[in-house]
C-alpha cells in the first residue's frame, strides 16, 4: 500500500523502495517512519541506534501507585520463546538497562493519561516498566492491564518522533493522534503538544 502511494504520488517508474526504519509492538499504534531510499534507511537506522531520535508516547492507565512524574530505571530480560520481557537484577545474564521518564498529563475517570519519553528502546520496555511500577497499560493483558473495548489493542500510542531529516539535515517532528476509540476519545482534545517542556 505504501509503495503504491509513493509510485503514484511521485510518478516513479519501475520498482519502488520502501524500508521500515523501526517497529512498534503489534497492539501499539502511532508514528512509524519509512525510508524512500536505501541511503535514508541506513542513516535513519544509525540515528535510532545512536539514540538521536527522540520518542514521545502516550498511554492510559487506571491507577498510579507512585509519584505523578518521575524516571524509571530497570534492567530488562526478554524471553524470546514467550515473547515476554521482565524486570530483573543487573547481574542476570543478558539483562539490558532500560530508562524512561513519565508524567501524568490528564485525568478523566477511569483513566490517567501518561506522557512518556523513553531514553532506550528495549523490547516491550514501556509496557513492562509501567507494569512494574504498579500502573499496567489499559488493555495490556500480557503485563497485567485490564480489558478495554478493543480486544486486540492496548492504550499505548507513539504520539510523536523528533529527528534530523537524513538528507536535508533539518529538524523534523512528526506526530499522530490516537484513534477515536471509546477510551481515547475523551483525551484527544487535551493531548499534550509534541515535546512540550515539562
Amino acid at each position: 500500500l505504501g509503495k503504491a502511494f509513493i509510485k503514484n504520488k511521485y510518478d516513479k517508474p519501475g520498482q519502488v523502495f520502501l524500508g521500515l526504519v523501526h517497529r512498534l509492538d503489534r497492539p501499539v499504534g502511532g508514528c512509524l517512519i519509512l525510508a524512500k531510499t536505501s541511503k535514508c534507511l541506513a542513516r535513519m537506522n544509525k540515528a535510532f541506534a545512536e539514540g538521536a531520535v527522540k520518542k514521545q508516547y502516550i498511554a492510559l492507565v487506571s491507577q498510579i501507585t507512585t509519584e505523578s512524574s518521575g524516571t524509571l530505571v530497570n534492567y530488562l530480560l526478554k524471553d524470546a520463546k514467550k515473547n515476554e520481557t521482565k524486570v530483573v537484577t543487573k547481574q542476570k545474564t543478558g539483562a539490558k538497562l532500560a530508562k524512561l521518564k513519565y508524567r501524568i498529563a490528564a485525568r478523566i475517570s477511569p483513566y490517567y493519561l501518561l506522557e512518556i519519553i523513553p531514553y532506550t528502546g528495549r523490547s516491550h520496555q514501556i509496557r513492562v516498566q509501567l507494569s512494574a511500577m504498579g500502573s499496567p497499560i489499559a488493555g495490556d493483558h500480557k503485563y497485567g492491564g485490564k480489558t478495554i473495548s478493543d480486544s486486540n489493542a492496548i492504550a499505548l500510542h507513539c504520539h510523536a518522533l523528533q529527528f534530523l531529516h537524513p538528507v536535508r539535515k533539518k529538524p523534523m517532528t512528526v506526530h499522530s493522534k490516537p484513534p477515536q476509540t471509546t477510551y481515547w476519545k475523551p483525551f484527544i482534545p487535551i493531548l499534550p503538544l509534541p515535546f512540550e517542556s515539562w
